[in-house]
């Protein structure tokens, strides 16, 4: 089993560098970098930048899903005829928008630890347990976002006619079919630019991170700035990949806009 982990791991690291845009085979780096401070291998940090921005996009990439889930119900919970389910949301939504997004990373990295070596030791393990740091920028940039989302998604929810529901009720659906026919289509139309907000502000909270050790773009920069006292260079190159990502994500945002427009009457 661990020959076939390790096989499929290396299958994955070589696919990786195999599409790496900046020190693959056709990567930036490599053809327009060599014998600069930038190239790839032992003779300058394009490797380690590379790297970062991998783990910064990942990152990013692997907190939307959970923060669009969790919101989604969370924006749902808003609704409910329940009042104790209403106040533990907006409690929630408060709590992760009022703090600081830096110290809702320390607590949920830290306070992971905590618990991990509690349960750990209450099981009989005496060793020292630490979190991945990758996991817990995760979780806490997840929680932050479903706050933020939920509000958005509820302001959505808000916007979309009472009598859509009926009308999946004249036709016969459940609850459940008339939210995945009728419901959801609106309000990812209608919530989408707001969403579109919402990621960009998350790929700038990634850069957070790197406080717990992770190395993302702001970290190895960071590291290559101090090695080589070159820190214009170096955090001007954390800028650029940092709007590259933005201007991608501006893209996929207006393409995914027409497509949740395409049935709208053209007047």
């Amino acid at each position: 089993m661990q020959a076939a982990f390790a096989a499929l791991s290396s299958i994955v690291s070589w696919f990786a560098s195999m599409i790496d845009p900046m020190c693959g085979p056709i990567g930036v780096f490599r053809l327009f970098a060599e014998g600069t401070l930038l190239a790839c291998g032992d003779t300058g940090w394009g490797d380690e930048i590379a790297y970062g921005f991998m783990i910064t996009a990942s990152l990013a990439i692997c907190t939307l899903p959970i923060g669009l889930f969790f919101g989604f119900f969370i924006a749902l919970a808003k609704q409910s005829e329940e009042k104790s389910l209403r106040l533990a949301t907006n409690i929630y939504t408060t709590i992760f928008r009022g703090l600081p997004e830096l110290l809702t990373l320390f607590i949920v990295y830290y306070g992971l630890q905590i618990v991990a070596q509690q349960v750990m030791t209450a099981v009989g393990y005496e060793g020292p347990v630490e979190i991945n740091a990758f996991i817990a920028g995760m979780i806490a940039l997840g929680v932050v976002f479903s706050a933020y989302c939920s509000e958005v998604l509820l302001s959505a929810f808000k916007a979309i006619p009472r009598g859509q529901y009926e009308a999946g009720d004249a036709l016969g659906f459940h609850r459940g079919k008339t939210m995945r026919l009728i419901i959801l289509p609106q309000l990812v139309r209608i919530a989408l630019p707001g969403l579109g907000n919402l990621w960009m502000a998350l790929l700038k909270d990634t850069a957070l991170v790197s406080v717990i050790g992770l190395p993302d773009i702001l970290r190895q920069t960071g590291v290559a700035a101090r090695v080589t006292k070159n820190a214009f260079e170096f955090f001007s190159i954390a800028c650029l990949l940092f709007l590259i990502l933005a201007m991608l994500s501006s893209l996929v945002f207006s393409a995914l806009e027409r497509w949740t427009k395409r049935s709208e009457t053209v007047r």
